[in-house]
């Protein structure tokens, strides 16, 4: 009979994380998010807008950032195109790169997710993978993007899904793990 392993947390690396940025730039931006995108002090799109290019995130005209309780984790991983609305409480933990397309709708409680623990390992370590959410795309409200799924042009992830393989363009998918439900049609 095989012994059985376990986890053992205490053997964790935290350091072995690169955030891509100085420890001031991670600091300073942790309260920008905090004061800015987090609480409802800031109805400002435009200032947002303008902060998460400071910090290094490429974002197109016309996106949409009105409501409190955003989280963008690392901005400096972030590309946004033109034209995106991202809703009240959406989460971007984006410890891998984030690619949002044009045109793209990231409803209320969205989590993009792009680091994951590795279930297998006895040291629990982080892995990543990038998202990538191509033109058109919708994101229902409550929904999960796992690391390493592209949700190709003008599908829908349909509310409380979870998105953990790509989505194929004009497809639109529910459940959990979503599957493919029908074709979109736009009219």
């Amino acid at each position: 009979m095989t012994q059985k392993l376990h986890t053992d947390l205490s053997k964790f690396n935290p350091k072995a994380f690169d955030r891509g940025a100085s420890s001031l730039k991670f600091f300073l931006w942790h309260w920008v998010n905090i004061i800015f995108f987090v609480s409802p002090f800031c109805p400002s799109s435009a200032i947002r807008c303008f902060l998460l290019r400071l910090f290094g995130a490429r974002v197109g005209k016309g996106v949409i950032i009105s409501k409190p309780g955003v989280n963008v984790k690392f901005p400096w991983r972030l590309s946004i195109g033109n034209h995106v609305w991202i809703g009240e409480n959406a989460w971007i933990y984006n410890l891998d790169k984030v690619v949002i397309g044009n045109n793209v709708n990231i409803a209320q409680g969205v989590m993009i997710l792009t680091g994951n623990h590795n279930y297998k390992s006895t040291v629990f370590e982080t892995i990543y993978g990038p998202v990538t959410i191509e033109d058109g795309v919708f994101i229902g409200a409550k929904s999960i993007v796992c690391p390493n799924v592209v949700c190709k042009t003008e599908s829908i992830l349909a509310a409380g899904s979870v998105a953990t393989g790509n989505l194929e363009a004009y497809g639109i998918y529910q459940g959990n793990p979503a599957v493919f439900k029908k074709e979109r049609v736009i009219l």
